[in-house]
């Protein structure tokens, strides 16, 4: 799809998609959006801020005064957009060190959220789910309130995604075709990572086990049918706790991911055994003076690598890209799932090109491949611009899926 706004920065574009995106499930209105976006100076991240923070304050202060008088729907409709508004205001702020501006906006994103959640019929339950010591915060969708036991979707983002998001990307329309669902945010994603400082680690079965024992404790969830989906780099991590978690009936990544540890060294001269010993060297100023380029270079990567930092916990590009060698499902993981499994892939991913094919070659279990393309609006990564589209091939495939589930 060609740049409606900000023609020269994709990264800004992408980001304004994936709002739009969210029309879908009402967490934007189209107007709101371009509106903003006109008043933000190119590649300015400041102004990225102050607008999407404007745009936000005056729809959380619509909803206020609706739900003051009374007129619970029209507060509801605003306490989302607001949110989703206030997560935008937020996105570029990461990095190491952190903007102090960032914990503001992502307060009031959760807090916009919960007071949606509140007026919904079921209420969208926040949940706290015990992890290590701690807790992981999430949302319970009940399709009804009778405790009946149906299929169950748990969802988790990826890299840069907050579980309130998933409303709009997938939690709504499960919950409108019947299922309960089941919302999270692990370690590295934004609810443990700004309360906690807990960062993404690679063994992500670790973290995905104790949110399914949660889910089993339901009376909600039928415990023989729960699927997982991650989304993003999430494309990768539910597939890594799948090959150890043997529980789950289903498995969805949305987009696939085989290897990040591909992105780190693809720019590095020479071998891919030479390009992670320069990673993990204690020093190779030659290496870091080639991060420093890349980051003056490309708005898309100086993001990337600020905003993984931050999640990783690393205070140099050289050590974010090291980390990702970590994260692979190479060595037989991928081998080693079970349950059916439903790879997507978007045409036009300016971010894991040809990781979902590598991740569907490497699958043994019952596996399907679902690509999605520009002629359906939907090729660009996780296909913001056709969500109801997109969803509705995901949600068809699980429902298929699970009917036929021993």
């Amino acid at each position: 799809m060609k740049p409606l706004l900000f023609p020269d920065n994709p990264q800004f574009w992408y980001e304004t998609l994936r709002s739009m995106s969210h029309i879908a499930y009402g967490g934007a209105d189209f107007g709101e959006v371009v509106s903003t976006c006109e008043r933000i100076e190119e590649g300015g991240h400041d102004s990225w801020h102050d607008e999407w923070l404007a745009t936000a304050d005056r729809v959380a202060g619509q909803a206020r005064q609706a739900l003051d008088a009374g007129r619970t729907i029209s507060a509801r409709d605003g306490f989302l957009r607001a949110s989703n508004y206030y997560r935008s205001a937020e996105f570029f702020l990461h990095g190491h060190p952190c903007d102090p501006r960032h914990d503001h906006a992502y307060d009031q994103s959760v807090a916009c959220f919960r007071t949606a959640a509140a007026l919904y019929t079921p209420r969208i339950e926040p949940v706290a789910i015990p992890y290590e010591g701690t807790t992981l915060p999430g949302y319970l969708y009940r399709a009804d309130t009778t405790g009946t036991p149906r299929p169950t979707l748990i969802m988790h983002s990826g890299f840069d995604g907050t579980s309130e998001e998933l409303h709009f990307s997938g939690a709504l329309a499960a919950l409108e075709r019947g299922y309960t669902v089941l919302t999270f945010d692990g370690p590295g994603q934004p609810g443990p990572r700004h309360r906690e400082g807990l960062v993404f680690r690679p063994d992500w079965e670790n973290v995905v086990t104790p949110v399914v024992d949660f889910a089993e404790s339901l009376p909600e969830v039928d415990n023989s049918r729960i699927a997982l989906l991650g989304s993003s780099m999430g494309g990768l991590l539910a597939p890594r706790a799948a090959a150890f978690e043997h529980r789950l009936a289903a498995l969805i990544a949305v987009d696939g991911v085989y290897d990040l540890g591909a992105l780190s060294v693809r720019h590095i001269p020479g071998d891919r055994e030479e390009a992670e010993r320069r990673l993990r060297a204690d020093s190779d100023p030659r290496l870091d003076a080639r991060f420093r380029q890349i980051i003056a270079q490309d708005a898309t990567a100086r993001w990337a690598i600020n905003h993984g930092m931050y999640v990783m916990g690393v205070d140099t590009p050289r050590a974010f890209s090291a980390s990702y060698l970590d994260y692979t499902l190479a060595d037989g993981i991928a081998e080693q799932i079970r349950c059916p499994t439903l790879v997507c892939d978007a045409a036009d991913d300016e971010f894991f090109k040809g990781q979902p094919q590598q991740l569907y070659d490497h699958l043994t279990c019952p596996r399907t491949l679902m690509v999605f393309t520009a002629d359906e609006g939907a090729g660009a990564h996780c296909h913001p611009g056709a969500m109801r589209r997109s969803l509705a091939r995901v949600l068809d495939w699980l429902d298929g899926t699970l009917a036929t589930a021993p």
